[in-house]
């Protein structure tokens, strides 16, 4: 118990770290971030995932003694739900995309955004990732609504692919602005500024909220799709946390060439649906997790490389 406390403390302590480092070092001065920096932090990100999943594959008995893991099975699982995490995130890029144009957000101010958002998104990850492994945990049937869900999911994100994004019908920022005045105008990087002497919210704000809100969004579909592969805490919020923690340099990386991957979208149906199959067959036939990966992996490459294959007609984003 002793040392998977140390573990946790250990590495939330590492997390914390990397984003003061971020944000206090790298990012103190707000600047348009370039292809070639997030390209960097892009393989820094990735690299540190792979990294520690070679900690996890040699000292995983350590770090969670009495696990029902081996440090072999530990290790694809935390590759694997970190792969899956990581795909489905490209959705999140797609929703950043359409969120900067709708709300006109100045390249300058982007990063400080998805910073705040992206940290938000920890805290609600990890409180639906305990909630979610608690639900199994008592309630076995619970898999199977997940299992649902994922199909469901999987099944809608080809029907409405093209599903406009509406951002003032989000409830969450209606009732913001009911009670806080909101300036059209941005000032600096600022979430609030004084305008005649009161204080106002910027757009900044209304941003990143209708980022945090869109997230829970994300983390029904993210978090089942993981719990699919182990319901090991753990290694559940590692995955997740290395692949949020890349997912700024993805979008400043992806942003602009977006509309080329334009088959990714069904790879991503694809993927939901089979570890949705996954759940809902896991007391008949338990997939083993090198096939899991190998079949997330194979749809990943296949879906990048017909979009290469067969270029959209129009090679722009909307």
């Amino acid at each position: 118990m002793e040392q998977s406390t140390l573990m946790w403390v250990l590495f939330n302590a590492f997390v914390l770290s990397m984003l003061a480092l971020d944000l206090g070092v790298f990012h103190k001065k707000a600047h348009e971030v370039k292809m070639k920096e997030a390209l960097t932090w892009s393989a820094v990100w990735i690299s540190l995932a792979f990294g520690f999943n070679v900690l996890i594959y040699y000292f995983w008995d350590w770090m969670s003694p009495g696990s029902i893991y081996s440090n072999k099975d530990a290790s694809l699982a935390f590759m694997t739900g970190y792969v899956i995490e990581k795909s489905l995130s490209v959705d999140n890029v797609f929703v950043f995309l359409m969120v900067f144009t709708y709300f006109r957000v100045p390249s300058l101010y982007q990063h400080k955004i998805l910073f705040w958002g992206i940290l938000g998104a920890l805290v609600m990850r990890a409180i639906f990732i305990f909630a979610g492994v608690a639900l199994i945990t008592k309630f076995h049937w619970m898999i199977y609504l997940f299992g649902a869900i994922l199909i469901v999911t999987g099944i809608k994100m080809v029907t409405q692919k093209n599903k406009k994004l509406n951002p003032e019908k989000n409830p969450v920022i209606k009732m913001f602005k009911k009670y806080f005045p909101v300036t059209n105008e941005y000032n600096s990087d600022r979430f609030f500024a004084k305008r005649n002497g009161r204080m106002v919210a910027t757009p900044m704000i209304v941003v990143l909220l209708f980022i945090e809100t869109t997230d829970v969004i994300f983390a029904v579909d993210s978090i089942p799709a993981i719990l699919s592969i182990t319901s090991n805490p753990f290694i559940v919020y590692s995955s997740n946390v290395f692949a949020i923690l890349g997912l700024r340099a993805l979008y400043f990386a992806l942003a602009g060439i977006m509309g080329l991957f334009h088959y990714l979208h069904y790879g991503l149906s694809v993927i939901l649906i089979f570890v949705g199959g996954k759940m809902m067959l896991v007391d008949l036939f338990k997939i083993p997790i090198e096939i899991s990966l190998s079949v997330i992996v194979f749809v990943l490459v296949l879906s990048v490389v017909l979009s290469k294959i067969f270029p959209p007609k129009h090679a722009s984003v909307h």
